[in-house]
C-alpha cells in the first residue's frame, strides 16, 4: 500500500517534468540574435572585474584551478 501512495505523486510529478522540459529549449531567428549579442547581454561583460573575481574565488577555493594561478588558500598567488 505505501507504494501506492508514493506512485501517485511520482507519476504527477513526472508528467508535470515532462510537460514543462520541452519549453526550455528555444530557437532563436536570426533578428532576434542581433538583440542578444549586445554587451550588456554578456554576463562577464567587464574583463577586469571577471578577473578580480576569478582571483577572490580562486584565494577562497584552495582546490580551485584552470585560471593559470599556483598558490594555496591564502590568496598570495
Amino acid at each position: 500500500m505505501r507504494a501506492t501512495c508514493l506512485a501517485r505523486p511520482l507519476a504527477l510529478v513526472t508528467v508535470v517534468f515532462l510537460g514543462v522540459a520541452p519549453s526550455a529549449c528555444v530557437t532563436v531567428s536570426p533578428h532576434e540574435r542581433g538583440v542578444l549579442a549586445q554587451p550588456e547581454m554578456d554576463p562577464a561583460g567587464d574583463g577586469l572585474e571577471e578577473t578580480f573575481h576569478s582571483h577572490i574565488e580562486s584565494a577562497r577555493e584552495a582546490g580551485f584551478g584552470g585560471h593559470g594561478a599556483s598558490g594555496g588558500g591564502c590568496g598570495c598567488g
